[in-house]
């Protein structure tokens, strides 16, 4: 009798290991695949956020040689005045600035967006690896606490209470990963906002700035033309009132006073 017990605990232990064997690849199988459809869509994500950004520098830069032809032609045909040559000149640069800041604005995005990706993916594999070694630690404990409990109570009790505690643990080491999952998917988007917030308040900054340094500029530019312009003027006036005034006092006068006498 003693022998029979004994067969029929160890074919139960194999029948345990067994079903554990079973779960274990199960979960390995469902997490390996999780893994892979999230790398896939990383992937193409990636891929389309690389062509979004080449779409993008090429449109620029088509949008850029086109303002420059087009500037070069209105400064090459444009009348001759100093004024209207620096304000092209100023609106170019202007133009330039703006262009050339935002595409760093949208480099500086994509490369953000990339980074987190890669790292969410990476926390993701090595969350799916440890939930791995921790199941299959304990897949080995329970059978061992099988094979040492089992002498000592009644088979079934013993095969329950494994096949609960082992059903058990993996939907607790599922929800702490998809808790994990989540935690670094809010942390990564709470990073990601205040990086954009913080490039966007720095973008509108710089542009602020540099839009105000050139209307001082060119308001600069325009009062010394107009200084200059008046100055001239004047210039020429009283140089004009000067001749007339030489003119009639050294000819007119003496002449008049000749023939009057």
């Amino acid at each position: 009798m003693e022998a029979y017990l004994k067969i029929y605990v160890f074919l139960v232990s194999i029948n345990t290991f067994f079903s554990l064997v079973v779960v274990v690849v199960v979960v390995v199988v469902v997490v390996v695949v999780v893994v892979v459809v999230e790398v896939v869509v990383v992937v193409v994500v990636v891929v389309v956020v690389v062509v979004i950004v080449v779409e993008v520098v090429v449109v620029v830069l088509v949008v850029v040689v086109v303002a420059v032809i087009v500037v070069v032609a209105l400064y090459k045909y444009s009348s001759s005045s100093s004024s209207i040559s620096i304000v092209v000149v100023v609106v170019v640069v202007v133009f330039v600035v703006v262009v050339l800041v935002a595409v760093v604005v949208v480099v500086v995005v994509v490369v953000v967006v990339v980074v987190v990706v890669v790292v969410v993916v990476v926390v993701v594999v090595e969350v799916v690896v440890v939930v791995v070694v921790v199941v299959i630690v304990v897949v080995v404990v329970v059978f061992l606490v099988v094979v040492v409990v089992v002498q000592l109570y009644e088979v079934e009790v013993v095969v329950v209470v494994v096949c609960v505690f082992v059903v058990v643990v993996v939907v607790v080491v599922i929800v702490l990963l998809y808790v994990v999952k989540v935690v670094v998917v809010v942390v990564v988007v709470v990073v990601v906002v205040v990086v954009v917030v913080v490039v966007v308040v720095v973008v509108v900054v710089v542009v602020v700035v540099v839009v105000v340094v050139v209307v001082v500029v060119v308001a600069v530019v325009l009062v010394v033309v107009v200084v200059v312009v008046v100055f001239v003027v004047v210039v020429v006036i009283a140089g004009f009132v000067v001749v007339v005034v030489v003119v009639v006092v050294v000819v007119v006068i003496p002449c008049r006073t000749t023939l009057g006498t």
